[in-house]
């Protein structure tokens, strides 16, 4: 019985340090949240940021190569049209 006697003293002991610990008051809370709003609004810039510049690059890149590619094929054509417009000796 003084087993359980002790272990019931121990678990009531440890309960009671749990509901002792301070707690932050709602004015810490208000001001936490506004601290985690902050950041994620910054996090979410930075990220905007970087995909906003990758996608400009990859625009860039695919437009330059469409133009190229385009320029290349009006060539051809305009020599394909050339060799059956000319007159046979």
């Amino acid at each position: 019985m003084a087993k359980y006697f002790s272990s019931v003293v121990l678990l009531l002991a440890m309960a009671s340090a749990c509901f002792a610990l301070p707690q932050e008051s709602a004015k810490q809370d208000v001001k936490d949240a506004g601290h985690d709003t902050k950041q994620a609004a910054k996090h979410t810039g930075q990220a905007t940021k970087k995909t906003a510049k990758s996608t400009g690059h990859h625009v860039k890149k695919t437009s330059k190569s469409a133009a190229h590619k385009t320029a290349h094929k009006t060539k051809q054509g305009a020599l394909k049209v050339e060799d059956k417009t000319q007159p046979n000796p």
